[in-house]
């Protein structure tokens, strides 16, 4: 595998390799620091075969959310079919400065945009990516209506068929997907969304908190700041803090996050087995508690 790293790393940059190092992390692919000739460093991941696009999505993802200059993501040096070539990021402890720094950069992400809910980001796939389980994005005017038909359906019929979701459970979802309308707030416009914020995918530097992995669409901006409640994130009160000062949420939105996290349980029901069925179905009762 070295042998294959050191080569894409040298067609895709130009420059030759002296040293790889394999990196622990992600379930989705394969990663390694390799040192150049030159004495600098840069990150290489590989997907696997059975994720057609997902090395063009994560490009495009990676260059989208860089465009606005607002929040800190890895630069992306090229990629081939099996290859990204990326910035190597090093890494440092959680900070209460960099958390309101994350805050801030991430409601200025949000505010920068997208052309309608369910968009690619320019050059990306609409068959995407979230992990290992494949995520189309297909725009829409409409949020309540896109995420019921794209991001909780499509999930939860494969975990129904799979045998992980009960039909007991699955009705309690099905419940939500009607009633969307009614659950989902006020009306907001398309927001640039990372599209896959859980924390593991919050990377802490030396001054600043780096996303990396990123599934990036465009969606409703409270879909992100579920993501890091999901499995909690390091000072994820001041990151928030700093969120509101710049961009105030919608009444409510803490009700609302049972909603959003629908999507990532359901993944991860599909992925991982019964044991987030339990979660989905609590996370969707929340959500019709919450009217």
């Amino acid at each position: 595998m070295r042998d294959q790293v050191r080569a894409a790393v040298a067609e895709i940059t130009g420059r030759e390799p002296s040293d790889v190092r394999q990196l622990g992390g992600g379930d989705t692919a394969a990663a390694f620091a390799v040192r150049l000739n030159d004495g600098a460093t840069v990150f290489a991941k590989t997907a696997p075969e059975t994720m057609p696009g997902a090395i063009a999505a994560e490009a495009a993802s990676l260059a989208w959310l860089a465009e606005p200059g607002t929040v800190a993501v890895p630069a992306v040096y090229g990629h081939n079919d099996r290859w990204l070539v990326t910035e190597h990021i090093s890494t440092a402890a959680a900070s209460p400065q960099a958390a309101d720094r994350l805050g801030r950069e991430l409601a200025a992400l949000h505010a920068a945009g997208a052309p309608a809910f369910g968009a690619a980001p320019p050059g990306g796939p609409a068959e995407a990516w979230i992990g290992l389980a494949p995520m189309r994005n297909e725009p829409s005017e409409q949020w309540p209506s896109w995420y019921a038909r794209y991001r909780i359906e499509p999930y939860l019929r494969r975990a129904v068929d799979a045998g992980t979701l009960s039909h007991e459970g699955s009705a309690v979802i099905s419940r939500v997907c009607e009633e969307i309308d009614d659950l989902a707030g006020p009306a907001e416009p398309p927001a640039r969304l990372h599209g896959d914020l859980w924390s593991g995918n919050v990377h802490w530097g030396e001054q600043r908190a780096w996303l990396i992995d990123p599934a990036a669409h465009g969606g409703h901006r409270e879909t992100d700041l579920a993501m890091l409640h999901l499995f909690g994130c390091p000072h994820l009160d001041r990151i928030l803090a700093a969120y509101q000062e710049v961009s105030p949420l919608a009444e409510g939105w803490r009700h609302r996050i049972g909603l959003h996290q629908l999507f990532p349980l359901l993944v991860h029901t599909v992925l991982f087995g019964s044991g987030y069925a339990a979660q989905a179905v609590a996370a969707a009762r929340s959500a019709l508690r919450a009217r």
